[in-house]
């Protein structure tokens, strides 16, 4: 096979590993995501606020869940300076955060977050202080914690928290993302390393699952569930003004 054959068949090989993938999370995971789906409603049908967090590449996730069309509204970001996305310069200094003690204390105590309110904490590894100890202190504060990550890491990875313990084990629901350790799809002959990440296709998906869910259940009830619309079809800004009004006391990104 020529060399330019080879390397065109990657971007296949990559779709059918996502693909199968996600149907191993549709498969396997589906009642969790259904059970992570009807807490959310759970929470806004009492009057309670959602958040989302993740880490580095972690947090793409839980950014597509905030102020999106076809999503709720009362979907907010827990926002922890330099640790969400890669902006931060140097961008290592994010990976550095994840494993600084005692900074998830800080980021809740000054956070919006109260009793009854429920929380999304995306970590791929599972591995470092700031999710294990997000987990651990949103818990004690009497906050719903649903924990998205790969349960493999707990067994071929070593916590680097001081407890031994990974974000899997202090969450009311954990999402099993399935992600095989090391995040790579792919690997080719004469390339050293393996590539092709596609934790973030699964664990968005994941997400916008969870998302539907909880909008599916609201209905359910008999609550319109606060749902955004596009803003490039007519009529959405103004859709979307009144359930910023409707909701105004659990949205926070406006601020």
């Amino acid at each position: 096979m020529a060399e330019s054959d080879r390397s065109d068949r990657l971007a296949g090989k990559y779709f059918d590993a996502a693909i199968d993938l996600l149907r191993q999370v549709r498969d396997e995971e589906g009642d969790r995501i259904s059970a992570a789906g009807r807490l959310i409603a759970d929470t806004v049908a009492a009057g309670g606020r959602v958040f989302s967090f993740g880490a580095g590449h972690s947090s793409l996730p839980a950014q597509d869940t905030v102020y999106r069309a076809g999503g709720l509204a009362v979907m907010n970001l827990l926002s922890v300076p330099g640790v969400v996305g890669v902006d931060v310069r140097p961008a290592t200094l994010g990976s550095a955060l994840e494993r600084v003690d005692g900074l998830a204390a800080a980021v809740l105590d000054t956070s919006p977050l109260r009793p009854g309110d429920a929380l999304v904490i995306i970590s791929l590894s599972g591995r470092n202080a700031l999710p294990v100890e997000m987990a651990m202190n949103a818990r004690a504060l009497g906050i719903k914690v649903i924990g998205v990550t790969s349960v493999a890491y707990a067994d071929a990875t070593k916590s680097r928290h001081v407890s031994g313990s990974y974000l899997k084990d202090h969450c009311d629901l954990v999402l099993d993302s399935r992600i095989p350790v090391g995040d790579a799809e792919l690997t080719l002959p004469g390339i050293d390393a393996p590539f092709a990440p596609a934790s973030t296709v699964v664990t968005s998906a994941i997400m916008q699952a969870v998302v539907a869910t909880a909008a599916g259940a609201l209905a359910e009830r008999g609550i319109d569930p606060p749902l955004l619309r596009s803003g490039n079809v007519d009529g959405g800004h103004e859709w979307n003004a009144r359930v910023m009004t409707d909701y105004a006391d659990r949205i926070f990104y406006r601020q």
